[in-house]
This record gives C-alpha cells, structure tokens and sequence, in this order.
C-alpha cells in the first residue's frame, strides 16, 4: 500500500511542471516547496489558569496527529502576573507526510466550516512565507464541541523555498489554498 498524500503527488505531477513552466526554472530544484507548516497558540489566559495549557496540547494533538509541546515565557513580567519558564503556548512542527495530510485535512474539511467563508487573505511576508490566522479551533472535525472551555484561535505558518511572495503565493495557490480573488 502506497502511504503518499493526494497533496504530495499532486505536488510532483501537476505543480512542478506548471511552477516550472509558469517562472522559467532551469530545473526542478528550483521549484519552491513546502517545507513545513508550524502551528502555534498563545495562551495569555494560562497565567491564572494552570490546566488550560493540558487542555490546549490534547486539542492540538488530536487535530495534527502529532505531539504538541508547551511553550515558555522567557522572562518574568510583572504587569502580565508571569513569571520565567511559565508555560504560555502551545505549538507543533508538522513535516513530511504528515504536513500534508494536515494541508489536505485544512483545505478540503475545516477551512469551508467557517461561517461566511469567503477565502483567506493574500498577505506574505517578503520572502514566501504565509501566515493563517484561525479564531477558533471548533472548525476541526477532530474537536468534539460538548468538551470545549474555551474558544481558542491559532497561528498557522506556511513555510516555503520560494524567494519571492509571488512564487509562494503561487505554490499555495495550486495546492489549493483558497485565497480571495482580489490577488494577481
């Protein structure tokens, strides 16, 4: 049985030669890829709330498939009651297979659950790279919505090899990301 995503052949039979012939690249090496997606979550409110960060990592896990680990505030600030080495986050690295069968999963199951969908904006950073802002987690089928506290949303960052926004923007494009008409 061949453990390949949807998303990575489509990748390789139908992106690259379109990518190839779109920007004139010599060789399929310089065709942008992704190569990872990072998913993070702020939890200002684990300050006062010491389970939350538990309940954050388990909600992760069960949408990525992957371990989520707790991230640590740095330094201690008074006016924020938060101290150093206090967890304050939640983030996952997702590579390989299972970046795509998160892509996938984002793309076709929980992106059309936002009500009033009416596609995701088209701002990069500069070098290719994409930034998600998602308000809450409830658009994950994986998230059952009887065992919610709170309402929590997440950062999700598309990184690419692409040295410029527009080749970026084209990669996310063809794998499907629904960005709103008002681009290129």
């Amino acid at each position: 049985m061949n453990n390949t995503t949807n998303l990575k052949k489509h990748y390789f039979q139908k992106i690259v030669p379109l990518l190839t012939m779109k920007f004139g690249y010599k060789s399929i090496m310089q065709v942008p890829i992704l190569k990872k997606i990072v998913i993070n979550q702020g939890l200002g409110i684990a300050t006062t709330d010491k389970k939350i960060v538990e309940v954050v990592i388990n909600e992760l896990t069960a949408i990525v498939g992957q371990k989520a680990v707790a991230t640590l505030s740095r330094k201690d600030i008074s006016n924020f009651k938060l101290r150093r080495n206090m967890p304050i986050g939640v983030m996952v690295t997702l590579r390989r297979e299972q970046m795509y069968e998160f892509l996938e999963r984002l793309i076709r199951i929980a992106l059309p659950r936002i009500r009033d969908f009416n596609g995701i904006e088209s701002k990069f950073d500069g070098k290719g790279n994409y930034n998600l802002g998602i308000k809450e987690q409830i658009i994950f089928p994986e998230i059952n919505i009887d065992n919610i506290t709170k309402i929590l949303g997440m950062n999700i960052t598309f990184v690419t090899s692409a040295n410029t926004d527009e080749e970026g923007y084209a990669l996310l494009k063809e794998f499907g990301l629904p960005f709103k008409q008002n681009k290129k």
